[in-house]
């Protein structure tokens, strides 16, 4: 079914519970109108009187208001009534398979600080495990870290010659990084350092204890410092596995491959599986090294068998750089050959690469140096607002909002589209930016605060009729829609767009629907109004990976 055709029926499933008629009467009266983020209103109206020509509404009384004051009413109590659930309950979800979702995004490689490429798989990953949480799944989180390989035989040489225990204590990686620079200078023009890299990593293959040990050393300062860098961006891993965890497996894929007659060995001796559908190898992916040594692809051939023995998943989404396009559609290919079936449920998302980010020393290596950027300018932009609330710890929020920044920048077009990073754009505070989303919510907490949410007690529906208001409650209505939206494809620019389209309408709201000086009952139904926007914007915000701030 087309997606037009599931918002009109989503909003006529609402329509016909409140008035009590059927859908199909209402679908008619449904007009799709196309509007920007400026226009500040909704996606689709309702024609009232196309509902009184078809005998659906009676004819006596204000009817525009009468509809309008009941959805009011509807959407509002939902709202009170579902909370953080508001929106994924839908009926349009009704469909919707839950079950074990695998996802796997971020992985970096071990023994280096964390480079700021990595910055969107993370934040990307960490929107997709949200979402498909948010509707019920169990989701688990895997960090695949790249764990393995002769870089490993180089640095663990490397640390044998230049390395100091003392120096690694104090600052790990950027010691092991030192070490990395030097014995890589050095093995230019010594071939001794060369062979000794080899050896140190045939040590760690025989699964020698003095090389096993210091890799491991190497791999558990990694993963202590990285879970730094995480916890500063909100997000958290159920596995940290690598391909170091599946390297007697990696052999044991080949010996199936064997089995089957999927392996093929070239004049050069490497082992390959055709993939061409004419078996004229014009297509085909090599597993094995002449040498015998697994590849990448044939150890992530043994960690999606080891997944899916462990987890039996449901579905498994792999996030990375489009670069690796043709390596997950090989991967998915073999799999399937291999007699796999759920490869089918496999999906990988890619995205595209970030030009031009810099900081004031220069071109950006690390993410920690984005972070550290991101926080300094918010700060700096805070203290000289003149809307700035005082705060018992300024640097956390300039952090919160400076991360947010940062992932509404990266999710507001195509994933899969490079774009170029803009300091001064990203942290503005006006404008569809991270930071005017978190004003926006800010803003509303600072008045419910102050004047309570309005939920307490009934309120008066029929006096939420200004054009204001009722733009934002039927803005609110699509809430599922944008989810369903972002569920089919695990594209965050949808519920941007929503939520900022939605702080553009608070905004105004907030200006023209004062609650301080208004009858109580005109206070009581804008505070109910705020309060479930408020409600919207926080759930949203977090399905993203933003932490909403309270003051700011």
């Amino acid at each position: 079914m087309h997606m037009a055709c599931y918002f009109r029926r989503s909003i006529a499933s609402k329509l016909s519970r409140a008035l009590g008629r059927s859908e199909d009467a209402f679908i008619p009266a449904l007009c799709a109108i196309p509007v920007s983020k400026k226009q500040q209103s909704p996606d689709f109206r309702l024609s009232v009187n196309t509902l009184l020509r078809n005998g659906i509404l009676p004819t006596n009384g204000n009817l525009q208001a009468q509809t309008e004051a009941l959805a009011s009413q509807k959407v509002l109590e939902q709202l009170c009534q579902e909370r953080h659930k508001f929106g994924v309950k839908s009926e349009l979800f009704d469909g919707l398979k839950k079950g074990t979702t695998v996802v796997e995004f971020s992985s970096p490689n071990i023994a280096k600080k964390f480079h700021a490429g990595h910055l969107r798989s993370t934040i990307i990953g960490n929107f997709i495990a949200n979402l498909k949480e948010s509707f019920g799944n169990h989701v688990i989180r895997v960090n695949y870290l790249g764990d393995w390989g002769m870089q490993f035989g180089l640095l663990g040489a490397g640390f044998q010659l230049f390395g100091c225990q003392e120096k690694l204590k104090n600052n790990p990686l950027q010691h092991l990084f030192d070490v990395y620079v030097q014995v890589n200078k050095e093995a230019e023009n010594n071939e001794v350092i060369g062979q000794a890299a080899r050896e140190f990593f045939r040590q760690l293959e025989q699964q020698e204890p003095q090389a096993l040990l210091l890799w491991k050393q190497f791999r558990e300062i990694t993963v202590e410092e990285y879970q730094q860098v995480y916890k500063r961006l909100g997000v958290h891993f159920d596995v940290y596995s690598g391909e170091s965890f599946h390297q007697q497996q990696a052999q044991e894929v080949v010996q199936q491959l064997q089995r089957r007659g999927l392996l093929k060995t070239t004049e050069k001796g490497t082992g390959v599986v055709d993939l061409s559908s004419a078996g004229d190898m014009s297509s085909y992916s090599t597993v094995l090294r002449s040498d015998g040594t697994s590849l990448y692809i044939t150890r992530d051939l043994a960690a999606a068998i080891d997944r899916k023995e462990r987890y039996n998943f449901d579905e498994m989404i792999y996030v990375t750089d489009k670069s690796q396009g043709i390596h997950f559609q090989q991967l998915f290919q073999i799999l399937l050959a291999m007699g796999h079936s759920w490869a089918e449920r496999c999906q990988h998302v890619p995205f595209g690469l970030v030009q031009g980010m810099k900081t004031r020393l220069g071109e950006v290596v690390f993410l920690e140096d984005v972070l550290d950027e991101a926080r300094a300018r918010m700060l700096r932009n805070m203290s000289q607002s003149k809307t700035t609330k005082e705060m018992v710890y300024p640097e956390d929020t300039a952090e919160k909002v400076g991360i947010s920044a940062l992932i509404v920048q990266d999710f507001k077009g195509p994933l899969g589209s490079d774009y170029k990073f803009d300091w001064d754009r990203i942290l503005q505070a006006q404008g569809d930016t991270g930071v005017f989303l978190q004003y926006t919510h800010a803003r509303l907490r600072s008045l419910i605060h102050r004047y309570g949410d309005g939920e307490e007690g009934a309120f008066d529906p029929s006096l939420l009729l200004d054009q204001r208001s009722i733009s934002i409650l039927q803005h609110l209505l699509r809430y599922d829609e944008v989810l369903y939206q972002s569920v089919q494809d695990l594209q965050p620019k949808h519920l941007v767009n929503f939520l900022m389209t939605l702080s553009h309408l608070a905004a105004s709201a907030h200006r023209e629907l004062p609650v301080k000086g208004s009858p109580q009952a005109v206070a009581q139904a804008r505070l109910r109004l705020f309060g479930g926007v408020c409600t919207v914007l926080a759930n949203g915000m977090k399905i993203l990976g933003i932490t909403p701030v309270e003051k700011m």
